[in-house]
């Protein structure tokens, strides 16, 4: 019975490096969901006075803020929060990222 209580050690390095992956991706995720609070409560008020806009606006309205630490309050006063306002898209397009 050698080494049916032993896995191979490439297995196991296969495994730490897959915990790594998953807590990296974790960590990355709860960074870019709108933060709690100020963030949270500025995209739903931007996000909210649009028709259409759903789960995608706060997702992209949280990475924006999270990154400016602002929200414009209307979608006509763009202008209040020019981090915001400047943001584009990656790729040859180049849109605006936040809505």
């Amino acid at each position: 019975m050698t080494g049916s209580k032993n896995k191979p050690s490439g297995s196991r390095a296969l495994q730490v490096a897959l915990l790594v992956v998953l807590l990296v991706a974790a960590s990355r995720l709860q960074a870019c969901d709108a933060a709690p609070g100020f963030c949270a409560s500025k995209c739903a008020v931007r996000c909210g006075k649009g028709k259409g806009k759903g789960p995608a606006c706060m997702k992209h309205c949280g990475q924006c803020c999270v990154e400016c630490a602002c929200v414009p309050a209307a979608t006509g006063r763009i202008d209040d929060c020019p981090c915001y306002r400047d943001m584009l898209t990656a790729g040859p397009r180049k849109r605006p990222k936040c809505p």
